[in-house]
């Protein structure tokens, strides 16, 4: 793989992690415009949704079908989507095409991981996954940073459409310098039942996390317990079975799941609490998040290259959550009288500690596949990570909401919190304009709904941690083994591997 083809297909990854977040200081905007802020939250959560319900299906079809083909078709679709997303006219279309953009979503990071998963050992992966890590905090933190700044100097419809010229580039660099080796074809065969039982399952686990029925609980689970048994029975299953046959990768998907709950929480509510606590601006808050962003990056640089030095990797997910724990509840030391720079240097812990487990969990889950299953395997730990986040978004953004409440309506009284809660009008360019008793309540509330999301983390974390433990030292493969994968429209079962 030429630097350029490696270049392609970070891009391609960074498109995915930026587009979960850069609408989130827009979506006030959004709401002027368009109208319906009771349908905000649906302008990420349908995206996330899409993108999750599809990821291990863009595995599937890559190993079927030809990586790259199918890394190209999920670019064009997320590119359709955010064209879409651009020229949407109200709230209902602009829902609708953030779907069509997580479709496309789905298949961004999946698509990219398998492809370096079958090109390069494990072993030998270490640095490469650590430019990987370089690209999830950059997205992560600099998201609301860019759509704040676009969103203050051109439009909110740019954070759609700046997508345009940047997955451009990543397609013609992924056409023109990824070349995969020719493979034996074969009749593909694919999990159509398997595919939509996830995706209802998927969809009503999350709306029930979010406070719906609890109908949507007995939907979801049975819609599990139905995929579970489809996929042991088909002869394609878009996650195969056999897969979680290997302890380390069952427990890597575990604490994948657990870790992207905590980074997808923590990430979407400082934010909040700096803009309303600490009146910084949409671009600024996003400033204030940088050391979580470069513990993130430095854990994920510095753990890459130690693990390619000595193929050792169990202690970095049980030090990442150590940290991570530590991290959240040094952060409950946020109140309305924390300097802005304090606050900011508190991110720093935690932000170190997810990197840490982000880090070894991908590489943990690469060393545990076996070839023929690398895109299966990249699309089942992207999505345990995204459905965590949409899950931990969900049941601590639910408790928060509630927290939040509770708070404005004993200070203020419940029609006016009803008021400001329920109407789209509390904003932080509104704090300004209140009342001195008014503001001061609204500071109060959002500190202890951001508490309730941090105690929520912490106790992740300490699952996590728990759990991490359980990861037994296997060795790392050294070699890959060809011919590996595909020409564009083919697909092969590799017949050897390298013995774990």
């Amino acid at each position: 793989m030429t630097r350029l083809g490696i270049l392609g297909l970070l891009i391609g990854m960074f498109l995915a992690m930026l587009d979960g977040l850069i609408v989130g200081t827009a979506l006030p905007t959004i709401a002027g415009e368009l109208g319906g802020p009771d349908l905000l939250p649906w302008v990420v959560t349908a995206y996330l949704l899409a993108g999750a319900a599809t990821t291990p299906l863009w595995g599937k079809l890559g190993d079927l079908f030809g990586r790259k083909i199918t890394f190209v078709a999920s670019i064009t679709f997320f590119l359709a989507g955010s064209a879409l997303c651009g020229l949407a006219q109200d709230m209902t279309q602009l829902i609708a095409f953030r779907a069509v953009q997580g479709l496309g979503a789905g298949g961004l990071m999946v698509g990219a991981l398998a492809i370096i998963g079958v090109l390069v050992p494990p072993r030998e992966s270490g640095r490469l996954q650590s430019m990987i890590g370089v690209i999830m905090p950059v997205a992560y933190v600099g998201g609301p940073l860019l759509g704040g700044l676009l969103t203050d100097h051109l439009s909110w419809r740019w954070t759609f459409y700046v997508n345009l010229p940047i997955g451009a580039l990543a397609l013609l660099l992924i056409v023109t310098r990824i070349h995969l080796p020719p493979a034996e074809r074969r009749r593909p065969r694919i999990d159509y039942a398997g595919a939509a039982l996830l995706t209802v399952a998927i969809v009503a686990l999350t709306l029930l996390a979010g406070g719906s029925s609890w109908i949507l609980g007995a939907i979801g689970l049975l819609g599990l317990a139905t995929f579970v048994a489809v996929e042991r029975r088909t002869a394609e299953p878009i996650i195969p079975p056999r897969l979680f046959a290997d302890r380390n990768f069952t427990l890597a998907q575990i604490l994948s799941f657990l870790v992207g709950a905590v980074m997808l929480t923590v990430t979407n509510y400082l934010p909040q609490y700096l803009q309303f606590a600490q009146g910084a601006s949409p671009a600024a808050s996003g400033m204030l998040l940088l050391p979580l962003m470069f513990g993130m990056l430095g854990t994920q640089l510095v753990t890459g290259h130690l693990i390619s030095a000595n193929g050792r990797y169990r202690v970095y997910p049980i030090l990442g959550a150590a940290l991570t724990v530590t991290g959240a509840l040094a952060l409950l030391r946020l109140d309305a009288d924390t300097p802005a720079a304090l606050a900011s240097a508190l991110t720093l812990p935690v932000g170190a500690g997810i990197g840490l487990v982000m880090q070894s969990t991908t590489l943990i889950t690469m060393n545990s596949a076996d070839p023929r299953d690398m895109g299966a395997a990249s699309g089942t730990l992207t999505l345990l990570r995204t459905i965590g986040g949409s899950l931990g978004i969900a049941l601590l953004g639910t408790l928060y909401a509630a927290r939040m409440h509770a708070g404005l309506a004993s200070h203020l009284g419940r029609a006016t919190a009803d008021r400001l809660t329920g109407s789209g009008e509390l904003t932080p360019a509104l704090l300004p304009a209140l009342p001195a008793q008014a503001a001061d309540a609204v500071r109060l509330a959002v500190i202890d709904g951001l508490h309730v999301i941090l105690f929520g983390a912490a106790a992740i974390a300490v699952i996590t941690f728990a759990i991490s433990w359980l990861v037994r030292e296997t060795p790392l493969r050294a070699v890959t083994t060809p011919p590996i994968d595909e020409v564009d429209g083919g697909s092969s079962e590799v017949r050897q591997h390298t013995p774990r």
